[in-house]
């Protein structure tokens, strides 16, 4: 195995804050014992995700595609697109939709043990 040179290494920082895409301050993370969860999510075209809540902070890469991202109740919108990441809110009710385009995600949480990753809305499926 060989080392590469130091100019063949090359990083780009993507996402730093402490808040979500709305400006919603992170307070903190969840008590208990620390649990990161990375997943995988597709997409496709004209789709929608049901109405949620995330208990704990949580980024979204996208892979591929375009997501959009709608506050429930200011009915703010956020465009994301590939290679750009976005901080999803806490406690705060929103949904992704896709629109011309499938999408790929990675999303990456920052809970605690035994704690759900999403909470949808009653009346509403859950989104995974």
């Amino acid at each position: 195995m060989t080392t590469p040179k130091n100019s063949e290494i090359s990083h780009e920082l993507v996402s730093q804050s402490g808040a979500a895409w709305n400006g919603q301050a992170y307070d903190g993370y969840p008590s208990g014992k620390p649990q990161i969860t990375v997943m995988r999510m597709s997409l496709p075209a004209h789709s929608e995700l049901p109405w949620h809540t995330h208990p704990m902070p949580n980024t979204a890469y996208v892979l591929s595609g375009q997501l959009i991202i709608e506050d429930k109740e200011s009915g703010q919108r956020q465009h994301v697109n590939a290679g750009e990441a976005l901080n999803e809110t806490v406690n705060s009710a929103h949904r992704g939709y896709t629109a011309e385009q499938a999408t790929e995600l990675i999303i990456f949480y920052a809970g605690a043990e035994g704690q759900s990753l999403s909470e949808s809305l009653p009346g509403e499926e859950p989104e995974y």
